[in-house]
């Protein structure tokens, strides 16, 4: 939580915070990538009163951990989201205006996080920030080889890796060819010379 009573509520007033926080659990995309619950996350914040409320702009920066999806070694990034967000006075309308007593009944402006006691959450903010930041399928590096589809074998460590090509639909016609030249050199070896029966009639 952070505290606006510092800042006040004079439109134009400005206050600039540098805080580091703890990161929240399931601050990524599951089982992809994301930041590990615990671990720093540095802010830069701008507060700006204004006559709805006071907007918050400003800069996340963590590390992310997951695995790269072609080889599958872990990797690390350094993630930077920016964010805006706009925390309203609770007795003011979306124009600034005070709330007039016949309009406590109406159904708040639901585009506006109400300030709670000068206080406003940021880690809703900062979840949709850092996770639309992330890589949907991240990588180790941009010419990352991957896996041997055959074998598994990290194409990275051994470019050179390969298989000779069998095509399943041709593999019992190769070894039908193979018998058959087998069996015609058994022949051929066992056959009479060409005129030999001949030459011993005559």
């Amino acid at each position: 939580m952070f505290d606006t009573h510092e800042l006040g509520r004079r439109p134009g007033a400005l206050q600039r915070l540098s805080r580091e926080v703890a990161a929240p659990a399931d601050l990524g995309i599951d089982g992809v990538i994301g930041v590990p619950e615990g671990s720093p996350v540095e802010l830069e914040l701008r507060l700006e009163s204004v006559m709805e409320g006071v907007l918050v702009t400003g800069t996340a920066r963590a590390a992310a951990e997951g695995e790269c999806v072609r080889c599958l070694e872990p990797l690390r990034r350094d993630v930077e989201a920016d964010f805006q967000e706009m925390f309203s006075y609770p007795d003011t309308d979306d124009r600034g205006h005070r709330k007039a007593a016949a309009d406590d009944d109406a159904e708040e402006d639901e585009g506006l996080i109400p300030l709670e006691d000068g206080m406003f959450d940021l880690e809703p903010v900062l979840r949709d920030a850092v996770v639309l930041s992330l890589p949907m399928q991240p990588v180790c590096r941009e010419d990352c080889a991957g896996l041997c589809a055959d074998c598994g074998a990290n194409l990275n460590d051994d470019p050179d890796h390969h298989h000779d090509a069998v095509d399943i639909r041709w593999a019992a016609l190769q070894g039908l060819a193979g018998s058959l030249r087998t069996g015609d050199k058994d022949d051929m070896s066992g056959a009479a010379e060409p005129g030999a029966d001949e030459k011993q009639e005559k």
